[in-house]
Order: C-alpha cells, then sequence, then structure tokens
C-alpha cells in the first residue's frame, strides 16, 4: 500500500500549496490596494503553484489513439487498450512529480520514464498512425523531469529515436513526429526551468529583505545598549560626584552637573544619529570622553595612542570598544588606575588594550575567552569578526581585567606608518 501514501502525501502537497497561494493572493491584494491609495510601485502577482495540472491538457494527443479503439479500427483493442491505459497513467505519475525537485530527481521516477519510453515504442510500432503521436508526449514528459545539462543529448536521442520508430511505420511523415518530439523536449524544458529560476529568486529575494530588516533591528539594538549604557554609567557617576562634593567645594559640583547636561545633550545627537544610521564614531571624541567618565569615577586615566591613521569606520568599531569597556570599568571593576592603549602591531594591524587593576566586586568572575562578557562584549565581538578583527576579555594575569581588540589596517594607512610612528600622544593621569 506504499502507492496509496504516495497519493496520500502528493495530495496533501498539494493542498499546502494551493493555501500557500491563496495567503500570498490575500497578500497581493492587500498590497495592491495600499499601492493604488498611495501611488507607489505595484507588487507582483504571485500567480498560482506549478504543478502537473498545467501538463494534462497535451493528453488530448492520444485522443486520435483512442477514437480508433472505439471505433475497432485498431487490432488487439485490449492490448491497445492496456497500453493506452499504461502510458497516460505513467504520464500523469512523471509529470506531477516533475514539479518537486526531490521527486523529480528520484530513481523511481527515471524508471518510470524509461518503462513510458517502451510502451511508446512498442505502440508507435504495433500500430503506427494516431500512435505515433505518443513521441512528442514523451518528449514533454522528457524535458519535464530531466532538465540538467545532458538534456541536449538526451533530447537529441530521443527526437533519432522517434524518427527511426516513425520512418518505419509512416515514412516521411516521420520529419513532423521527430519535429514534434524536439521541440516539445526542448521548449517544455526550458520554460519550466525558467519559472523555477523566477521562483527561486523571488524567494531569494524575499529572504535578503528579511536578513535586511533583521540586520539592522540587530545595528539599532547594539547602537542602543552602547549608546545608552555608556551615557547612563556616566551620569550617574557623575551625580554621585556632585552629591559628594556639593557640601563642601560647590563650584566643583557645578561642574559636574555641567557636564552631565552636556553628556545629556550629546546623548540625545547620538540615538537621533544612530536611529538613521548615520553615526560615525571618533575614538579621539571617545577617549576624551572615557578621561572625564573614569575621572569622575576616581579612577586615574592613562591613555596612550599611536600608530597610523585610522579609517573612519576603523575608529568607529575601536570607539564602540573604548565605550564598552569604560563602561564596565566604571560599574564593575572597583579599580583605581586604566590604562588605554592604542598601537600598531605587526602584521598590519591595530590593536586596542583596555586594562584596570581592580577586583571585578559587583561582576561574575569569568575566565579568559573569545568575545566574553555581557551583551555589550559579544555584540562588539560580532562587530569586529564581521570587519576581519577579534576581540578578547578576561582576567590580567596580574590582576585587574583586560579587553583587547585587534583590527586591520588598509594598506594606504600602513604606507604611511612610518612617518606618523613618531607622533605619540601619551596623556598623564588627571585629576577630577
Amino acid at each position: 500500500m506504499s502507492w496509496m501514501r504516495g497519493v496520500t502525501c502528493q495530495v496533501k502537497e498539494w493542498r499546502a500549496a494551493r493555501a500557500r497561494w491563496r495567503a500570498d493572493m490575500e497578500r497581493f491584494k492587500v498590497e495592491q490596494r495600499a499601492a493604488r491609495r498611495s501611488g507607489g510601485k505595484m507588487p507582483e502577482d504571485p500567480g498560482p503553484p506549478p504543478t502537473g495540472f498545467a501538463l494534462l491538457p497535451w493528453l488530448l494527443m492520444g485522443m486520435g489513439a483512442f477514437s480508433n479503439l472505439l471505433q475497432g479500427k485498431t487490432a488487439n483493442p485490449w492490448i491497445g487498450g492496456l497500453g493506452l491505459f499504461t502510458f497516460n497513467s505513467l504520464y500523469i505519475y512523471v509529470t506531477f512529480r516533475a514539479f518537486v525537485k526531490e521527486a523529480r530527481e528520484a530513481r523511481s521516477t527515471k524508471v518510470a520514464l524509461v518503462l513510458m519510453g517502451l510502451v511508446t515504442c512498442g505502440l508507435a510500432l504495433g500500430y503506427g498512425g494516431s500512435w505515433l503521436y505518443f513521441f512528442p508526449l514523451l518528449g514533454l514528459a522528457t524535458g519535464a523531469v530531466l532538465r540538467g545539462p545532458r538534456l541536449g543529448q538526451i533530447g537529441l536521442g530521443l527526437t533519432a529515436l522517434a524518427a527511426v520508430v516513425s520512418f518505419v511505420r509512416a515514412g516521411w511523415d516521420a520529419v513532423n513526429v521527430a519535429y514534434g518530439t524536439f521541440l516539445s523536449t526542448m521548449v517544455t524544458a526550458a520554460i519550466l526551468s525558467l519559472s523555477e529560476a523566477v521562483r527561486e529568486l523571488r524567494a531569494a529575494r524575499e529572504e535578503l529583505a528579511r536578513r535586511a530588516v533583521e540586520k539592522e533591528r540587530l545595528r539599532f539594538s547594539r547602537d542602543l545598549h552602547d549608546l545608552l549604557g555608556h551615557t547612563l554609567s556616566v551620569i550617574v557617576v557623575k551625580s554621585e560626584a556632585a552629591r559628594r562634593l556639593a557640601p563642601r567645594d560647590l563650584d566643583a559640583a557645578l561642574t559636574q552637573i555641567t557636564d552631565i547636561e552636556s553628556v545629556g545633550r550629546q546623548a540625545l545627537t547620538e540615538i537621533r544619529e544612530a536611529v538613521t544610521g548615520y553615526r560615525e564614531g571618533s575614538l579621539t571624541t571617545e577617549l576624551d570622553r572615557a578621561r572625564s567618565a573614569l575621572s569622575a569615577a576616581s579612577v586615574d586615566p592613562v591613555v596612550r595612542q599611536s600608530g597610523a591613521p585610522l579609517t573612519p569606520q576603523n575608529e568607529a568599531l575601536l570607539g564602540w570598544v573604548v565605550r564598552e569597556a569604560v563602561t564596565n570599568v566604571v560599574r564593575h571593576s572597583g579599580a583605581t588606575r586604566c590604562e588605554i592603549t592604542v598601537e600598531g602591531v605587526p602584521g598590519g594591524h591595530v590593536r586596542l588594550t583596555v586594562t584596570d587593576d581592580g577586583t571585578g566586586t559587583g561582576a561574575p568572575a569569568t575566565g579568559p575567552a573569545e568575545g566574553i562578557g555581557g551583551t555589550g562584549l559579544k555584540g562588539l565581538t560580532e562587530r569586529l569578526a564581521a570587519a576581519g578583527g577579534s576581540l578578547r576579555a578576561g582576567p590580567s594575569p596580574r590582576g585587574g581585567f583586560t579587553v583587547a581588540a585587534e583590527l586591520p589596517v588598509e594598506s594606504a594607512d600602513l604606507a604611511s606608518a612610518a612617518d606618523l610612528a613618531s607622533s605619540s600622544v601619551a596623556t598623564a593621569p588627571r585629576e577630577p
């Protein structure tokens, strides 16, 4: 009863395809009405799902043979009727399986196609006349199933077979049968291959659009996390500093409050830029903010920067690393000193290292690993990996915590590295 299960599965696939088509049509109609109201671009009509029903009308080419059976013009009508039934059954089986790639490439489909060819040759040699037109139907089924690089050779071989058999039974009329066989084979394969390619391209376009939306959503969530996490941490630290300084040094407290206002205004600007996707971070700006945030948290900042100038993309990525690492130092480390180093390394890379001497109070202990940490460090690991770089974060051998990022530097920058290597900037610790 395996054939019954196969028929049941095929019917379920037809119903599922029909349901998907109806859903696509409903979505198409909604989009079409919206496009008409807004005057935008009209959506593409998805069209009905391709099935073997599109090839069934070609069986009418065998009506001449069926008519001969009914009129008693065929010798051994029981053999002819059995052959006609067998051919039609194999044709329906093969053509319906031709629209599912796995079924089309299955051995059972190719065996059925060979049996169909044997039945066609037997009926054509035995009866001739209208029975010769089963060769174009055989070519149609062959073109529907075999769409690979060997289709040309198989099509020519089938055409030659049809010509020889038809010449034996009908003389020079074999030219028409051979021509019809070749045309049905090649045209069917070309049309179905083109239709399948269009469907695959449409599916690929929809998948690319979906991935683009997911990528933009991920970009925005990362930017928002990095922006708000750092900015709010700086505001909290400076607010605590202002509260401590207010009883004994009102001017210093007012300075901290002014910084809070400046940080808040800058955060609003950065969030607007992040929403539109045009924000390009500046490493120098992030280093200045890191000094200010660390100083306000009573952490001595030491910043060293040397090497060739970086591209805006590299500066933006390293700026995110500085922002995230300094935020973690302020929040969790309990450190008294933080060193930030930007330098060129052999192999055409730039390395950023953020090291503190803290005990890590308030943060879970972790061992050295690639891209460890919370959401921020994981997001930065993915960003750097996409740019060909890497990020490592973990406890330092001498105590404290270290975040190290490496990025490749473009060749144009490497060429000028020798001239700019002397322009090192070493900033001494600055009191808040």
